[in-house]
């Protein structure tokens, strides 16, 4: 399977970066299998950064054996359900440190996080929330969250967005 990661550089060996902001999954290193989504990642990490650094989407193979080999601890959410959003909430609050080596569900990207915090303010209830989630397209993510299981992401090419 190809993967995609956006950047604002080439990212040959990934790592899991010590410092990052609250995330769907948890502290990890982050792909998905969608070019456009990855795409919109990169661009949207070069406009916080700013303008004088590129975007750009490193590409990498997987085998996909690992999401359902005994090898690695994984975590499957096969769509956008109450399970997968408890997890969301209880990761960007930093309330769990879950045990799985991947992760694979739909991405609560940043216009999604609007209904989040509609939720988190009460106005929303869960159920509501989760309704007003599966209106929005929602793209695949994968996130990888040990050394270990990142040496498994095979480095193919990176390209530039203009």
């Amino acid at each position: 399977m190809i993967l995609y990661h956006g950047s604002t550089e080439p990212v040959v060996k990934p790592v899991i970066l010590e410092i990052q902001r609250l995330l769907d999954f948890g502290k990890g290193f982050y792909v998905t299998s969608n070019r456009e989504q990855a795409n919109k990642w990169a661009l949207i990490k070069q406009n916080r950064t700013g303008n004088d650094v590129k975007a750009i989407v490193s590409v990498y193979e997987f085998d996909e054996k690992w999401l359902s080999d005994d090898k690695y601890h994984v975590k499957t959410f096969d769509s956008a359900n109450e399970a997968w959003f408890d997890f969301i909430v209880s990761n960007r609050r930093e309330t769990t440190n879950h045990p799985y080596d991947i992760v694979k569900g739909a991405v609560a990207n940043d216009t999604l996080y609007a209904t989040l915090v509609l939720f988190e303010s009460g106005i929303l209830s869960k159920q509501e929330t989760i309704v007003r989630l599966k209106a929005h397209k929602l793209f695949d993510q994968i996130s990888f969250h040990n050394a270990l299981v990142l040496n498994e992401l095979k480095f193919k090419e990176c390209y530039q967005l203009t």
